[in-house]
């Protein structure tokens, strides 16, 4: 074991007695992080019966919904495979839940240490290993290369500023992105970004999320919402972080909205009472999606306090803000809005979706905005302007039309390791 590998893991170990005391800290605003807790110590009682198995490791909800495509190719090319999709998060794992049902198994990944690591691998034994996006730990990457298990990272992203928090642990993570058998970056700043971290045979293949095919029923849902809200005009906030809610609301408040309908969507569910708690101290007049709400005139907010019903708000929406924007959280996922073609406002905060944010700017399916004021004040210019409103649309349509493919990239890339293992 290398020095810097025996560091991490020594720290590693003695933060792991405290991991099922943080787990149960979290279980108190979501109740998944006391379920399945062995499984985050390597101990399974899945059901291997020896067919081979591709293992995906999907983070949390974005990552989850980003892999949808990837399954869906895998699972057509190699019908005598299973899938495992593993989570580190309750709401990655409801997501897959909703997504896939039976058709794939699902476990939490196990904590980044040796022992656990090694149950994990002994107990389901992969074929293939792939890692979305940023999930690089040193010891689950590396005991899977060693026993053989090729190990890919794809719809790789690093941003500017991950690229200098990296930078800080470089001997670390060199060694790490060399135990990759490859990596399929999302752009050409990612792969170079990796590269000079240490990544070799690293591919330029796109965006998994723009082929991403959004539920028709989602749609259909989001239409029948349109039609009980009547003629008014909706924003919607989506995917909001903490502190960006009550930035929007005011600026939504401060300025003459008329009866325009804001709905609100935080990104994380813990938060909903949250952001609740906030309208009601505004004495702002609103409606819990969870309730079934019957809208009025007088409804100025609806709360969406749902899951897994994003492309349905998109879809009733004129207009979408994309969360983690507006403060320094790099932004959330704006593809799924171009593909239902809403036009879309972007703060300043992108980098986690730093080169999508810029082409959709550029081929004017979004606009850039400095603060939530002018976010609100963009959002009524296009209400106020329907056939610049209409253009927007189909050039976020377009935008998201042109930027499919990723998913035959990956795959191509992945078909030469897969084959008969």
């Amino acid at each position: 074991m290398s020095l810097a590998r025996t560091v991490y893991t020594a720290l590693a170990g003695a933060l792991l007695p405290y991991a099922r005391v943080r787990l149960r800290w979290r279980a108190r605003k979501d109740a998944g992080y006391a379920e399945h807790v062995e499984e985050r110590f390597g101990h399974y009682d899945h059901v291997v019966d020896g067919q081979p198995l591709i293992w995906i490791h999907a983070v949390s909800v974005g990552e989850t919904r980003a892999a949808a495509p990837l399954v869906d190719a895998l699972s057509a090319a190699h019908p005598s495979h299973r899938i495992l999709l593993t989570h580190m998060t309750p709401t990655g794992r409801r997501t897959s839940e909703a997504l896939f049902g039976d058709r794939v198994m699902r476990a939490y990944v196990p904590y980044d240490y040796p022992a656990a690591v090694s149950r994990f691998l002994d107990h389901f034994r992969p074929r293939l290993g792939i890692i979305m996006e940023t999930e690089i730990w040193p010891n689950l990457v590396h005991l899977g290369a060693e026993r053989g298990v090729p190990m890919y990272l794809v719809n790789a992203r690093l941003s500017e500023r991950s690229y200098r928090a990296y930078r800080r642990v470089l001997p670390l993570v060199r060694a790490t992105l060399r135990d990759f058998a490859g990596v399929a970056a999302q752009s050409e700043a990612d792969a170079e970004r990796l590269r000079a971290l240490g990544a070799s045979n690293v591919d330029v293949t796109g965006s998994l999320k723009f082929d991403v095919t959004l539920p028709a029923e989602q749609i259909e849902l989001g239409l029948r919402w349109r039609r009980q809200f009547g003629a008014r005009p909706v924003i919607l906030a989506a995917s909001t972080r903490d502190g960006e809610e009550a930035l929007l609301i005011d600026a939504f408040t401060r300025l003459d909205m008329g009866h325009t309908l804001l709905v609100i969507v935080p990104r994380h569910p813990q938060r909903f009472a949250d952001v609740a708690n906030l309208l009601a101290r505004r004495s702002i007049r609103y409606e819990r999606r969870s309730s079934v709400p019957s809208i009025t005139e007088e409804t100025r907010v609806l709360l969406g306090d749902s899951m897994g019903e994003m492309a349905a708000y998109y879809a009733a929406a004129d207009v979408a803000f994309i969360g983690g924007s507006l403060l320094p959280f790099g932004a959330q996922n704006l593809i799924e809005a171009c593909a239902v073609g809403t036009p879309v406002v972007l703060g300043q905060h992108t980098f986690n979706f730093g080169e999508a944010a810029a082409q959709a700017v550029e081929a004017g399916a979004a606009v850039r905005v400095h603060t939530a004021d002018e976010a609100m004040q963009a959002a009524l210019r296009l209400i106020r302007a329907p056939q610049v409103r209409k253009d927007m649309a189909e050039r976020a349509l377009a935008f998201s039309r042109a930027h499919r493919g990723a998913t035959q990239r990956v795959t191509a890339l992945l078909e030469s390791v897969i084959g008969d293992r």
